[in-house]
């Protein structure tokens, strides 16, 4: 695994990051430092007896729903308020997490974001001594993909 580089990497309110463990070679996510746990929508959730959870991990919900079914280990339940104010109790995985060339583990909750634009929350416990968060840019360590430019038809005329 990298080391913490020498200085921390700067970061915008959206990137893309990678979650390799779990083949999710690029999800977006929203940088909220107000959030202490990153946080990343599941539409199913199991409980299994041997101490771990099978779940379906939301990369995208539009155009097409895109999804991948994860097995990991629960490291702990975690009681989250969110800004709706109403406390849950959400499970909690480690995972490891890969942007601007920073490679690390980190605790994400497992929760229902239907609806909301970004698929996951990037929380302060993720950033620690690796990003410095510019809230004024987006996309500084990752790369905003391109929508592709449909060809125009030629005059037929």
């Amino acid at each position: 695994m990298p080391e913490t580089p020498p200085t921390p990497i700067p970061v915008g309110w959206r990137e893309y990051i990678a979650l390799p463990d779990w083949g999710i070679d690029r999800v977006r996510v929203k940088v909220d430092t107000g959030a202490r746990t990153s946080a990343i929508h599941v539409a199913e959730y199991e409980e299994l007896d041997d101490g771990t959870a099978r779940f379906e991990v939301v990369i995208r919900e539009r155009p097409k729903m895109r999804t991948v079914f994860v097995e990991a280990p629960l490291v702990r339940e975690a009681v989250v308020k969110p800004s709706s104010g109403k406390r849950q109790r959400r499970p909690v995985v480690k995972t490891t997490m890969r942007l601007g060339g920073v490679e690390k583990e980190i605790e994400i909750t497992l929760v229902c974001r239907k609806g909301m634009l970004c698929r996951m929350l990037l929380g302060r416990t993720a950033l620690k001594r690796d990003f410095v968060v510019d809230v004024s840019s987006a996309y500084l360590a990752s790369e905003k993909r391109r929508k592709k430019k449909k060809k125009r038809k030629p005059d037929t005329a």
